[in-house]
């Protein structure tokens, strides 16, 4: 296994500003988050009828715990500084486009969190997207996780 090459600039960026931090150890394995992921997941479908907002919410979560698990894999952890932004941040310079539905996620996410405008729900359409999204990035995660080594 050997470092990831693409986005190396943006994550040494992350490291010298503290929103990202090298781990070792258990603590840089992917896999227990992956697992993590999965079950969120599974909970976000769970709920999706009943809950369509949290159901959101969840499916976002799993994303977001892909994303950890494939940095975690790499001997690295988001910071509270640096939070979900650097997490999707540093994905997308490593993995492209395949995680541009992250960024997306995370800003609905947030409106539904902290909403502007009282009665903004996620429509069916817009949690099977979610859903579905969620569940690429997890399968991708399945297949990256093997391949990436520790980043320094």
């Amino acid at each position: 296994m050997s470092r990831w090459e693409p986005g190396a600039a943006d994550i040494e960026q992350a490291l010298k500003q503290r929103t990202l931090q090298a781990i070792t150890g258990a603590a840089a394995d992917g896999e227990s988050l992956l697992i993590k992921a999965e079950r969120t997941i599974t909970t976000a479908r769970d709920i999706a009828e009943s809950d369509p907002d949290s159901a959101f919410v969840l499916a976002y979560d799993a994303v977001r715990q892909a994303g950890t698990a494939l940095l975690a894999q790499q001997g690295l952890r988001p910071t509270t500084t640096g939070g979900h932004y650097v997490v999707e941040r540093v994905l997308r310079a490593q993995f492209g486009a395949g995680m541009k539905m992250f960024g997306a996620m995370r800003r609905r996410r947030n409106e539904l969190e902290y909403p502007d405008v009282p009665g903004d729900h996620v429509s069916e359409e817009e949690l099977a997207e979610a859903l579905s999204d969620a569940q690429r990035i997890i399968d991708a995660t399945h297949k990256l996780l093997p391949t990436l080594g520790f980043f320094h």
